[in-house]
């Protein structure tokens, strides 16, 4: 059951890094500073290093900035698609360095897949909202984001199954929406071009 724990633990703050690689930095060093998680040990022990958070936070910032500029969120999500996944199998890897060497095989290899997916559907999303004429909605997204990766990065060391399966479905759920705003934006489209399907790129 401790293997487990531990898998779900690491594959838990992948999940989160392949949300926000720098707020899951920040959040977790700030939550051992303030006692609200037991101190980590071993490579993640680190984020409490004052210089671990002023650099995460000074990261954590630019990236809030960046998300509330339409146009400029698109392109800064897009870069982070070489920089998010591969960190989410690093973070996992150090949060389970203590676990067997198939877990840490195990966690390297699901944390880089489940950091891509979490990754590449909120770059989905955030293009998409890009697209959107009013202000409203990039802020609301990026407070939303925040809360997720907040939330996972302190219950999971808690309750890590259950945060875990919670996580799991809500990035389904995110993925089904992300494909119900596309085709919305499809049929708009393909309205604007007078039916012309051809014009218009798939979903």
């Amino acid at each position: 059951m401790g293997q487990l724990v531990a898998l779900a633990q690491s594959l838990g703050l992948a999940y989160a890094s392949g949300v926000s690689l720098y707020a899951t930095i920040l959040l977790v060093g700030l939550m051992q500073r303030a006692h609200w998680i037991a101190p980590l040990q071993g490579p993640l022990a680190v984020t409490t290093n004052t210089v671990v958070l002023i650099i995460a936070g000074a990261l954590a910032l630019l990236e809030l900035g960046a998300s509330l500029v339409p146009g400029v969120a698109s392109v800064w999500e897009t870069i982070h698609t070489a920089i998010r996944p591969p960190a989410a199998a690093l973070v996992a890897v150090a949060s389970a360095w203590h676990a067997d060497p198939a877990i840490i095989a195990a966690a390297a290899i699901l944390g880089g897949g489940l950091g891509l997916a979490t990754h590449a559907t909120k770059l989905g999303l955030r293009v998409a909202v890009d697209a959107s004429p009013e202000p409203f909605s990039n802020g609301l997204l990026s407070a939303t984001e925040l809360g997720v990766v907040a939330g996972v990065s302190y219950f999971i060391w808690n309750h890590p199954i259950i945060t875990l399966a919670m996580a799991l479905v809500i990035l389904v759920l995110t993925i089904m929406l992300v494909r119900l705003v596309w085709r919305t934006i499809r049929r708009l489209l393909v309205g604007m071009f007078g039916g012309n399907v051809s014009e218009v790129p798939a979903a």
